[in-house]
C-alpha cells in the first residue's frame, strides 16, 4: 500500500521564521518529528512524506498515495482544511491525528480515519483493522507508550539540508498544571522519560545520517526528572568529546533551572545554548490566577541573568489578559523583558485552547467566544476578558510596537550581553563565513536599522567578541520579527495619528 505522510504548512507566526530563514538558506525550522517517528510503524507500506512548509504537494502527488496521513497542530488548521477537502475531492480517503485533531476532529468531517492519542499506541490499532478489512471511524486510547520503546526517526524520508535545527525528544509530560497550558491533556501531568541508551541511539541515528547542526530537544520540560536530566547530560558531555560535536542545543524548560548550579554547569557543558522558559507575567496575582505557582515567590530577573551566565539564552514565553491584570500590566511587562534582557520574548493574548482547565472555566461562565487559533500573538482571544476588550488588544499592539521597535530591540540584546557568558566552541565553517557577510549586507547595508545594528555591532565586537555569533543569530530573528508586526504596527500608529488629530482638533 502508498501511504503520503503530510504536514501541513504553518501560518506566518513568530516562531515560522520564515524571513530569517531566508537569510541563512534554510526552508523551515525543523521537521515533523510526529510524523518522522510513526513512519516506522508503517515499514510494510511503501511511504513519501511531504512537509508543506518545505515544498508544495500537487494533485499528482495526492494521486499516488492509497492513503494521505495528515499531522497537524492548532496553529496548521486552514492548511489542514485545505489539504484534506482537496483529497476528498481527488477521491483519496485521509488518516488524521496530532493535537488539531485530537481537540476538534468534530471539525473535519471528510476525514476517513482518526488516530488519536499517542500514536504509538493508536496507529497499530488502526493497522491491523486495515488488515481484517473492519476500519473504525476513530482511534483514541487512555493508555500512555513507554516512550523508551518509541521507533527511531526515519531520517532519510526528508532533506537535512532544508531545515535550520533537528528535533529529539527525552520526555513526554510535565508536572506542572498550569490552567491555560494543554500538555497536561495531551502528554500527561506524570512525565515519561527516556534512558540515556535510547536517547544516545536516537542522536547517533541522526549524526550518522550526516546532521551537524543544532538540536531542538522538544519536551515539554526537559527537567521535568532533573535526576534523569542529570544522567542523560553527562552522557551528551562524553559523546560531544567523542564525535567532536560542536553543535548545540535549545530545549522548552521551567525557570527552577536556575535553583540547581550542577544542572547549570551540565547543561552548559553538553553545549545547551538557548531554553525557552514560560515566565508568563510579572504579576503575582497573575501567576496565582493560572497556577503558575513555581514562578511565584523568586527574583525572576535575578533567574533569567544567572541561566544567561552559563551560556545559555532564555527565551521567555508571557501572556496578557488574566482577569488579574489591569491597564498596568502592559508598562510591568515591558520594563520586566527589557531589565531582564530576554531578547526573543513571545508576549501574547490569554487564549483558551480546547481541553485546558481554562477552557472548561471559561466554558461554564459562558466567556468562550470561539475556537483559538492557536496562536496567541495573531493580535485575537477567544475569550470575553475581564479588562475591556478594545483596551486589551489596542495597549497589546502599542506593547508589541515598543518591544520589537529596532531602538529597543537592541537595547535588549546589549543588555542581554552584560549578563551573558559564551562557553561554546563552535568551528569556523564555510557556512557560518556565508550567513556572516551575508548579514553584513543585508543588516548593515540594506536594512532601515541599520544605525542600531552597526552600533549594537560594534559593542559586541570589542566588548563581548566571543558572543558574536549570538548576536547576528539574534540579529536575523528580528528580520523576521519586524515584518510579521510590520502590518499591526502600522494600524497602532495610524490610530495613534487619528487620536492625536482628534485631541489637537478638540483643544
Amino acid at each position: 500500500m502508498k501511504i503520503l505522510l503530510v504536514y501541513p504548512q504553518y501560518p506566518q507566526t513568530f516562531w515560522s521564521l520564515k524571513h530569517a530563514l531566508n537569510l541563512v538558506d534554510k526552508k523551515a525550522v525543523m521537521p515533523p518529528l510526529g510524523l518522522l517517528t510513526i513512519a516506522p510503524i508503517l515499514k510494510e507500506h511503501e511511504l513519501k512524506l511531504i512537509d508543506m512548509n518545505v515544498t508544495s504537494i500537487s494533485d499528482s502527488d495526492i494521486l499516488w498515495a492509497d492513503y494521505v496521513f495528515v499531522s497537524a497542530m492548532i496553529t496548521q488548521k486552514d492548511s489542514a482544511k485545505d489539504l484534506i477537502c482537496k483529497c476528498e475531492n481527488l477521491g483519496i480517503k485521509t488518516i488524521a491525528g496530532g493535537p488539531l485533531f485530537n481537540n476538534l476532529q468534530h471539525e473535519f468531517s471528510e476525514v476517513s480515519h482518526f488516530i488519536l492519542n499517542e500514536g504509538e499506541i493508536t496507529l497499530p490499532l488502526f493497522l491491523e483493522d486495515l488488515k481484517k478489512g473492519t476500519l473504525k471511524k476513530i482511534y483514541s486510547s487512555n493508555e500512555r507508550p513507554d516512550i523508551d520503546s518509541v521507533p527511531i526517526p526515519r531520517w532519510d524520508l526528508i532533506n537535512l539540508n532544508d531545515y535550520a535545527k533537528m528535533p529529539l525528544q527525552f520526555s513526554r509530560g510535565c508536572p506542572f498544571d498550569c490552567e491555560f497550558c494543554d500538555i497536561a491533556n495531551l502528554n500527561g501531568k506524570e512525565p515519561r522519560v527516556k534512558s540515556p541508551a535510547k536517547f544516545m541511539e536516537e542522536l547517533n541515528s541522526l549524526y550518522d545520517a550526516g546532521w551537524r547542526g543544532a538540536i531542538m530537544v522538544v519536551d515539554d520540560n526537559f527537567i521535568s526528572s532533573k535526576t534523569k536530566a542529570k544522567a542523560l547530560l553527562k552522557e551528551l558531555i562524553r559523546w560531544r568529546k567523542e564525535k567532536n560535536y560542536k553543535s548545540t542545543y535549545v530545549t522548552q524548560i521551567s525557570l527552577n533551572l536556575a535553583d540547581d548550579d550542577e544542572l547549570l554547569m551540565l547543561m552548559q557543558n553538553a553545549g545547551f545554548s538557548s531554553v525557552f522558559i514560560g515566565l508568563e507575567t510579572p504579576s503575582l496575582k497573575s501567576l496565582e490566577e493560572c497556577g503558575k505557582f513555581h514562578n511565584k515567590n523568586r527574583d525572576m530577573i535575578k533567574d533569567i541573568k544567572k541561566i544567561h551566565s552559563h551560556g545559555m539564552e532564555v527565551y521567555g514565553g508571557f501572556i496578557i489578559g488574566f482577569d488579574q491584570d489591569d491597564e498596568t500590566i502592559f508598562d510591568t511587562q515591558f520594563k520586566f523583558i527589557q531589565d531582564a534582557g530576554i531578547v526573543v520574548a513571545t508576549i501574547g493574548l490569554l487564549n483558551a485552547l480546547p481541553g485546558t482547565k481554562l477552557y472548561w472555566r471559561l466554558k461554564d461562565e459562558n466567556r468562550l467566544t470561539n475556537i483559538s487559533s492557536g496562536n496567541n500573538m495573531d493580535f485575537s482571544t477567544n475569550i470575553i476578558p475581564k479588562m475591556d476588550k478594545d483596551l486589551l488588544i489596542r495597549e497589546y499592539k502599542k506593547l508589541l510596537l515598543s518591544l520589537y521597535s529596532a531602538e529597543q530591540y537592541y537595547k535588549r540584546i546589549l543588555n542581554f550581553l552584560k549578563d551573558y557568558k559564551n562557553h561554546s566552541s563552535g568551528r569556523l565553517t564555510f557556512y557560518f563565513i556565508t550567513v556572516f557577510f551575508k548579514c553584513l549586507y543585508t543588516l548593515g547595508l540594506k536594512d532601515k536599522n541599520r544605525f542600531y545594528f552597526w552600533k549594537t555591532f560594534a559593542i559586541c565586537l570589542f566588548n563581548y567578541p566571543t558572543s558574536l555569533p549570538k548576536f547576528l543569530t539574534q540579529a536575523i530573528y528580528f528580520v523576521h520579527y519586524e515584518q510579521i508586526f510590520t502590518t499591526e504596527i502600522c494600524e497602532v500608529r495610524v490610530e495613534e495619528k487619528e487620536s492625536r488629530e482628534v485631541f489637537a482638533s478638540n483643544r
